[in-house]
């Protein structure tokens, strides 16, 4: 029995200066059926929306931070920061190994993340589509991904183009 099956990990999913309420809505829907631990945004607040007919947010524990910087601060212990975002540097989700513990951030639907995030996040990952993807369907996609692959143990060392 490999560590991974012993310590199935966690992650939380959520979204910096998100633009439209209804997207929150069908990736908090998606999250919970997903398996996410927690959801969040940075910036602009989620409200309740009829897209969210699981009412994801009463289920899950559902956090809102004003800027980055408190988002960053209240990282868990030990979860590595997984931005999506389309940067040469980001490795292919096909290729993508998902940390046992993780923060995937999502960036506004119309600006994608910020400089400050992408320069933060531990990991960057992205899809090759000719054109960019909803916000919501970025997020699920990333999350059955996970499902499917599973994930493994972060080791200390290794670049970030490894995982």
């Amino acid at each position: 029995m490999t560590m991974n099956n012993l310590e199935p990990g966690y992650f939380g999913i959520g979204i910096l200066n998100g633009k439209t309420p209804e997207n929150l809505g069908v990736l908090w829907r998606s999250a919970q059926n997903l398996g996410a631990s927690f959801i969040f945004t940075i910036g602009n607040r989620y409200a309740k929306q009829a897209s969210d007919t699981h009412n994801a947010v009463a289920a899950l524990p559902y956090f809102h931070y004003k800027t980055f910087d408190e988002f960053y601060a209240h990282l868990p212990k030990g979860a590595m920061l997984v931005g999506i975002e389309l940067v040469d540097e980001a490795v292919l989700l096909e290729d993508f190994v998902h940390p046992r513990n993780c923060v995937y951030l999502l960036g506004a639907e119309d600006h994608g993340l910020s400089n400050e995030a992408i320069n933060r996040s531990h990991h960057l990952l992205k899809f090759e589509t000719p054109r960019s993807l909803n916000v919501s369907v970025a997020g699920s996609i990333v999350m059955y991904d996970r499902s499917v692959k599973g994930s493994q143990p972060y080791i200390a060392g290794r670049p970030k183009s490894a995982f």
